[in-house]
């Protein structure tokens, strides 16, 4: 376990230093934190001038009710939380989807069916030469229309684990290329088994592809990554605008919400046209509901068809996906985010909102802001929008970060002190465990196969070295040997 601090210097800068490395005998939240607490007290480091903690997506850390982030908040009531917003949302969320069963599979034959159509150059040659014909057919019909850069032909993209668009591209894909898709796989397990491999398996995949619950899930899928695609776009992008992102997760929360409550029925007619089009057999959505075959078949006498794929799987595919932005976005932390963004310096201070800093002051952070101070920094902040707002030194700024600094060298940090105390709080909010990663992975290097046999206190220390290394700088060679010199000499006088 790496541990990061992170702070903001007495010159204004925000620092991420490493600061430590633990082994820990488990991953559970209560072992981990008492590795990090021991780090703290064996420095003096209280634990209540926490404010604010970052974790990886794991539920064992970032759990709302018994990850690591609510075992600090039970000692620390400010040690606020944000979700790393470097974290690949869209992943996480597939993973929250595949709880349910038909969405698990759906995904697992989704990779199958890319596998079969791209698993040699023969068969690409033949799924493009697929495309053409059903291109041409639907030109002829009319239902295509032709220009510069229309119907392209193309292949499915795998929905790997390494781009952040992939699920979705492949959805898009599938579902725009469905017949040429159907039809290749359809001539793969015609072959002579005794020629061609993978035959068996096309024809599994051929019947699983032209069931109804397959097309239903392909398109419950395409219109939930269609809905939190651009959430998870807006939330990779290096410089973050705290207001527009979220805004971006509370839209996703709402169209979710409203897809669930009111877009089934334009939904299901969707999915009936689709199967209509591509000759796909429709059961009976009135009647019972049945699951297996021949004689373990079960009949549910009051469950119908229609029941079973709207509440069964469609609602509740729609309360995972809001479950988990929920965990990772809760309304408080939302709030949080958005009264600091006041402090902007962009656009000549668009942002700057004195009530709304002042909520902050006093609801997010009453343990540093008495509720005389609070009065004060109303004050300091009706100065400030006249001064700061207004200087020519601060015009040009694009961060918070940036701000600080230019507080602290034009002496106004001392003017405003209440609202540098402001900055300084909301600048230690971490909004990325990317250093921790990056940190982390440098173990790789210090730690290999000749030396794994590193003890702990050695492992640190050269980890130390390695990724401060600009720190490690201002010590000369020379004032290193004296160091051991003198160690040697104080060694010798305690014998």
């Amino acid at each position: 376990m790496v541990l990061v601090l992170r702070y903001v210097d007495s010159n204004g800068y925000v620092q991420e230093r490493f600061f430590d490395i633990q082994r820990v005998k488990n991953t559970c939240a209560l072992t981990l934190k008492e590795g990090i607490v021991d780090v703290l007290n064996h420095y003096n480091l209280p634990i209540e001038n926490i404010r604010g903690q970052g974790y990886d997506g794991a539920n064992n850390m970032s759990g709302k009710w018994n990850g690591l982030q609510s075992l600090f908040l039970e000692d620390c009531k400010q040690a606020y939380y944000v979700h790393c917003f470097a974290h690949r949302l869209q992943l996480a969320l597939v993973k929250t989807a595949e709880n349910l069963g038909p969405v698990w599979k759906f995904f697992s034959m989704l990779t199958s069916i890319v596998n079969l159509v791209t698993g040699s150059s023969q068969r690409i040659a033949d799924f493009h030469s697929a495309q053409e014909d059903d291109i041409n057919e639907r030109l002829a019909a009319g239902e295509l229309e032709t220009g510069k850069g229309a119907n392209q032909i193309g292949t499915l993209p795998r929905a790997t684990d390494t781009r952040w668009s992939s699920h979705f591209n492949s959805v898009c894909s599938l579902i725009d290329k469905f017949d040429p898709t159907c039809t290749i796989i359809e001539n793969i397990s015609m072959n002579d088994p005794n020629v061609t491999c993978g035959v068996s398996q096309a024809q599994s995949i051929f019947e699983e592809i032209r069931d109804f619950k397959f097309v239903f899930v392909l398109h419950l899928i395409y219109e939930i990554m269609g809905t939190t695609e651009i959430l998870c776009q807006g939330l990779q992008k290096k410089t973050q605008d705290i207001v527009n992102a979220m805004a971006l997760v509370s839209n996703t929360k709402r169209l979710l919400t409203k897809l669930r409550e009111d877009g089934w029925r334009h939904f299901i007619e969707t999915v009936c046209l689709f199967c209509a089009t591509h000759n796909i057999d429709m059961p009976n959505m009135e009647d019972r509901y049945m699951v297996g075959t021949g004689h373990s078949c079960q009949q549910y006498d009051n469950i119908t068809v229609d029941h079973h794929y709207h509440i069964d799987i469609f609602n509740a595919t729609i309360d995972f996906q809001l479950k988990e932005l929920n965990r990772r976005f809760p309304e408080d932390t939302i709030e949080l985010l958005v009264l600091s963004s006041c402090l902007d310096p962009r656009e000549f201070f668009k942002s700057f909102n004195i009530e709304n800093l002042c909520t902050l002051a006093k609801k997010f952070y009453p343990l540093d802001f008495i509720p005389q101070e609070v009065h004060t920094l109303r004050s300091e902040l009706r100065h400030y929008g006249e001064d700061v707002v207004n200087h020519p030194s601060f015009k040009n700024l694009s961060t918070v970060s940036e701000l600080c600094r230019q507080l602290v060298e034009t002496n106004k940090a001392e003017i405003y002190r209440l609202v540098d105390r402001l900055i300084r709080l909301v600048l230690t909010l971490p909004v990325s465990t990317a250093t921790a990663e990056r940190y982390f992975s440098t173990m790789s290097c210090v730690k290999i196969a000749l030396r794994n046999k590193m003890e702990e206190e050695f492992l640190r220390d050269c980890m130390m070295l390695n990724i401060e290394s600009v720190l490690a700088r201002n010590d000369s060679i020379d004032s290193i040997i004296d160091e051991f010199v003198a160690l040697k000499d104080r060694k010798a006088k305690l014998k």
